[in-house]
C-alpha cells in the first residue's frame, strides 16, 4: 500500500533582521497551511507538522523535505504546499532563459532559492510523486503596474483600491527594493547557493513533480481575509472533496475562477509520468 506525506509550509510574517527591516505581513497564509494540513489529513496522509511563521526556517524545510525523501519509495507521493511571499534573485547558472531571474520562497529566516527545491527533489526515489501547491508571487515589480493593467472595476473587485501602496500589502511579492537591498548585502552567500547547485533543468530528479502555483512567473498572487486567493479559489473547486476530476481538471477548473491579472501555472518535472497528471488529486 502506498504512502502519503505531507508537508505545509505557512508565513503570515517573516523576521525583519533578515530583510533589511521588512517584516513581509500577509494575513492568510498561516491558515492556507493549516487548511492544507486538514484536508490532507482527512484523504489519509502522514500530515508533518505544519511549519508556521517563525518554524518556517530554511533548516528546518530542507530537513522536513530530507525526512520525508528517506521515508518515500517508488508508489508514494509527497503533498508538499507553500503559502507567503514569493522573491527573485540573479540567475547565475543560466537555467532561466527568460527573466534571468531565479524564484524564491521567502522563508522566515532566508530566501530559499528554487535550484535549491530541485537539488532535494532530486533525493527522492525513482517511482515517487511530488504534488506541490506554491501560494506566492514570482515578481515584485508588477504591483505598481497593476492599476495600469487593470480596469477600475477589476481593481475594485480584487483590491478594493488603486493606490499602488495599498495594493502592495495584498499581494505576496516581496518588494523590489527590499529584494535589491536585501540581494546587495547578502550576495556573497546567494551566489554561493546557486554556485554550489546544479541549474535545475539539469537536475536528476527520478521523482514525478507536478507543481500548480497561484500565478505565472510575471504575475502576482493576492493575499485575503480567510484564505490566499488560490488556495481559497481552489477549496471552493474542491467542494470538500466532491470534486472528480484530475490534477488537470482542477487546474482548469481554477484558472477558470481567477481574475485576468492571476493565472495560476501548472508545471511539470522530474520523471516523466503522465499517468500522474490525470489521477485524482489527494490520491494516495
Amino acid at each position: 500500500m502506498a504512502t502519503g506525506i505531507s508537508l505545509h509550509i505557512g508565513l503570515n510574517q517573516v523576521d525583519p533582521a533578515a530583510y533589511d527591516g521588512w517584516s513581509g505581513e500577509l494575513n492568510a497564509c498561516e491558515q492556507d497551511a493549516t487548511d492544507m494540513a486538514g484536508l490532507a489529513d482527512h484523504a489519509g496522509f502522514d500530515v508533518t507538522d505544519p511549519l508556521i511563521t517563525s518554524e518556517a526556517t530554511s533548516e528546518a524545510v530542507t530537513s522536513a523535505l530530507e525526512a520525508a525523501a528517506g521515508r518515500l519509495a517508488d508508489g508514494d507521493i509527497l503533498f508538499l504546499t507553500y503559502s507567503g511571499h514569493g522573491g527573485q534573485v540573479p540567475d547565475l547558472n543560466h537555467d532561466e532563459t527568460g527573466d534571468r531571474l531565479d524564484e524564491t520562497w521567502v522563508l522566515y529566516d532566508r530566501q530559499v532559492v528554487d535550484d535549491e527545491l530541485f537539488g532535494l527533489f532530486g533525493k527522492f526515489a525513482k517511482g515517487v510523486r511530488i504534488w506541490m501547491l506554491s501560494d506566492s508571487c514570482h515578481s515584485g515589480t508588477v504591483a505598481r503596474q497593476l492599476p495600469e493593467v487593470l480596469s477600475p472595476r477589476e481593481l475594485d473587485r480584487r483590491f478594493n483600491t488603486d493606490d499602488p501602496d495599498e495594493i502592495g500589502r495584498k499581494i505576496r511579492a516581496m518588494p523590489e527594493t527590499v529584494q535589491s537591498t536585501v540581494y546587495r548585502r547578502d550576495r556573497e552567500f546567494y551566489d554561493r547557493i546557486q554556485k554550489a547547485h546544479t541549474a535545475k533543468d539539469l537536475v536528476k530528479i527520478e521523482a514525478s513533480v507536478l507543481e500548480i502555483s497561484g500565478c505565472q512567473d510575471n504575475q502576482t498572487s493576492s493575499d485575503g481575509v480567510i484564505n490566499g486567493l488560490f488556495t481559497g479559489t481552489l477549496l471552493e473547486v474542491w467542494r470538500g472533496g466532491a470534486f472528480a476530476g484530475s490534477y488537470r481538471g482542477l487546474h482548469r477548473e481554477i484558472v477558470k475562477r481567477m481574475p485576468p491579472d492571476q493565472t495560476p501555472n501548472l508545471f511539470l518535472a522530474g520523471a516523466r509520468n503522465p499517468a500522474f497528471a490525470r489521477q485524482r488529486p489527494f490520491t494516495i
